[in-house]
């Protein structure tokens, strides 16, 4: 039996990978095994890693690199960190994989792959291509696509794009986006059962709100989270924030976004609401404000406006119910304007067709059992 180990650092790709594990469970011919690390085994950032343990859709292995914290010096370090670690992981058990798979594109990710590369262990990449010129994630991106042996692709686009970046079309699937697979088996709760759940009210008209640090210009984060805070002050919905990742001046994004909800009984914080509990959420809300690329890639399934603010996701292939704004007050309020009078988004999404763990696993079984 083939054993193949899949990289996880955050709930974000963790809620992605789940319906290919779902798929290599049901196979059985193929074991995958979970690689937990990162933000998944910090305190701060809700332990979702013991949440991973629970779900057992695959055994954990826990490699114990976590984040410094959120400078750039802190983000190096934590780059440094998990090289070292992962070295001495893979030295140990690299032999045992006959294949690792990375999603994405952050920091972390980038530095378990680039441990691996001198071991000479095979890596399969997800979500390769894309562009994100907010976020220094560009290069981690491009990189991994670099020394990834496997790809697969959400977009045709971005599969050509792969193949330019490579020079060489070989083993370069486009098979859609995997996140979008979730929303097939997934029994989302209505808005009575959620707010039982997590004690939110979305009966009344609600904003779903996620914004990430820019990591290019990061220096100005503080500057755009206040417009951000200043629009959602005149926003007439409630609001349920959900709190950024650790990225450079994450810390302050929490701290302003957390200055904002205090004493607001319009507003809720989340920690993590898990894949199900956020799709849920996504579901029942008016439409999205931030920058996460769930706006981009899965709020279209839901026929959801999104207003996608900055530049963090910047060249992103986005969809007609995407609104993109600078991160100033005025044109937050705008575009939020400009939804409630348009009429109900189309759910036609440009990033597939929620199919894609089968595409995946079938290549898989292919190319491992050649």
């Amino acid at each position: 039996m083939k054993r193949i180990g899949i990289l996880t650092s955050s709930r974000a790709d963790y809620g992605i990978y789940r319906p290919l594990l779902k798929a290599l469970q049901a196979d059985g011919t193929m074991q995958a095994e979970l690689l937990v690390f990162g933000m998944h085994l910090s305190a701060k950032h809700g332990n979702t890693g013991d949440l991973i343990e629970k779900e057992a859709l695959a055994p954990v292995q826990k490699i114990m690199a976590l984040p410094h914290g959120d400078t750039p010096r802190e983000i190096a370090l934590a780059m440094a960190d998990t090289m070292n670690h992962f070295a001495a992981f893979w030295e140990k058990n690299g032999n045992s994989y006959d294949l690792i798979i990375a999603l994405g594109d952050r920091y972390e990710m980038f530095a378990a792959v680039s441990a691996a590369l001198p071991f000479g262990l095979r890596v399969a990449h997800l979500h390769g291509g894309e562009t994100t010129s907010g976020a220094i994630d560009e290069a981690f991106r491009h990189s991994i696509t670099h020394m990834a042996a496997w790809h697969f692709t959400s977009t045709e686009a971005y599969r050509q794009r792969v193949i330019a970046l490579r020079n060489n079309s070989e083993h370069v699937y486009n098979v859609g986006a995997l996140s979008l697979d979730n929303l097939h088996d997934m029994q989302l709760p209505d808005a009575d059962a959620f707010e039982k759940q997590w004690h939110i009210n979305m009966h009344e008209p609600t904003v779903l709100v996620t914004f990430h640090p820019e990591t290019v210009n990061w220096e100005r984060n503080r500057d755009y989270v206040i417009e951000l805070c200043k629009a959602m002050d005149q926003l007439p919905e409630r609001k349920v924030i959900t709190m950024p990742n650790a990225d450079t001046m994450g810390n302050t994004v929490r701290e302003l976004l957390t200055e904002f909800a205090a004493g607001r009984i319009d507003t809720h914080l989340v920690e993590s609401f898990g894949t199900e509990g956020y799709f849920a959420c996504m579901n029942l809300c008016s439409f999205l404000l931030g920058n996460s690329s769930s706006g981009i890639v899965e709020a279209a399934s839901f026929g959801k406006y999104v207003i996608n603010v900055g530049q963090r996701q910047g060249g992103r292939l986005s969809g007609q119910n995407v609104l993109h704004c600078p991160a100033d007050a005025g044109s937050i309020l705008q575009c939020a304007a400009e939804i409630r009078k348009a009429h109900p988004a189309d759910k036609k999404n440009i990033y597939g067709d929620g199919q894609t763990a089968g595409r995946i696993l079938d290549t898989l079984k292919k190319l491992l059992h050649a």
